[in-house]
């Protein structure tokens, strides 16, 4: 019983991780482009939740926060990331990561240095019992949006006409360009997509974390983590990565509270030492 409350625990913190690493893993693997701004976008969506939810309530603010970062994303895309697409990603790299030192001073202007703390609804806290065991109702509860989000991302990639030209994007660039698709819009959707799930991170589980300026700095290093576990351009290899790592995680965390940081890395070499491209990674072009 321990065991099984542990791995739904470490599931959590893995749709956690998911929700921000894929978006990252997408956006690299259509654009070719580093993106550490990443996580100022997670930092971003719980700050807007939090102060959405003062005028508005819990649901609308988890709603809209994710929406209105999305469409910060729009900008993001067209005035910054389109011009790295056919550059070195090391330029890409150097840009975003000055960004994201810009955006988390932008919140210390904003909102102040201070931590913030998100209430959640009355209604989403306490713990249900799921047969003999005792679970948290605002965990199980993201749980479900995180599985529905992840349904909705497969549909769109797999089952649309969009899906089909962003994975040929991803695979090879030259065949699609050679039909006369241009793959800009289709990196637009997908910035869009991307910053949405990452501010939707941010927003779903400030309740039960701290808000504050560096939080989209921590979190960026373990995102490109899973992204490596998961391997490049793979859908359920950064699915699968999230997942693992989340539990190993948390499992650590619980027998050990100094090494749960340490054992992320440690399953990374791992990993690497005996599947180089990460765990279901597949062979990828630039994007051109």
């Amino acid at each position: 019983m321990f065991l099984l409350e542990q791995v739904v625990n470490g599931l959590v913190l893995g749709g956690y991780y998911l929700l921000i690493a894929l978006g990252l893993s997408l956006i690299f693997s259509v654009g070719g482009v580093v993106n550490l701004a990443h996580g100022a976008f997670y930092a971003f969506g719980a700050y807007v939740a939090v102060e959405l939810t003062n005028h508005l309530g819990f649901g609308p603010a988890i709603v809209a926060s994710p929406i209105a970062v999305g469409m910060l994303g729009i900008l993001f895309e067209r005035f910054i990331l389109r011009r790295f697409y056919t550059a070195d990603p090391i330029l890409s790299l150097l840009v975003t990561f000055g960004l994201a030192l810009m955006a988390e001073q932008l919140l210390r202007i904003i909102w102040g240095a201070a931590p913030l703390s998100q209430t959640m609804p009355q209604s989403l806290k306490g713990a249900v019992f799921v047969g003999d065991f005792l679970f948290s109702r605002y965990r199980l509860m993201l749980l479900a949006v995180v599985a529905s989000v992840l349904l909705g991302i497969w549909l769109l990639l797999h089952k649309t006409s969009f899906g089909r030209v962003v994975r040929a994007g991803i695979q090879r660039p030259d065949m699609v360009a050679a039909l006369g698709i241009k793959l800009q819009p289709y990196m637009t959707v997908i910035v869009v997509l991307g910053v949405a799930m990452a501010a939707m991170a941010g927003a779903l589980f400030a309740p039960i974390t701290i808000v504050h300026p560096a939080m989209g700095a921590e979190i960026i290093t373990v995102a490109f983590v899973v992204v490596v576990i998961g391997g490049l351009g793979s859908f359920w290899g950064v699915v699968l990565a999230a997942l693992l790592v989340g539990v190993v995680r948390g499992i650590t965390i619980h027998f050990a509270p100094a090494a749960g940081e340490a054992s992320i890395y440690v399953l990374m070499f791992l990993v690497l030492l005996f599947r180089p491209r990460g765990l279901l990674g597949e062979r990828i072009e630039k994007f051109e």
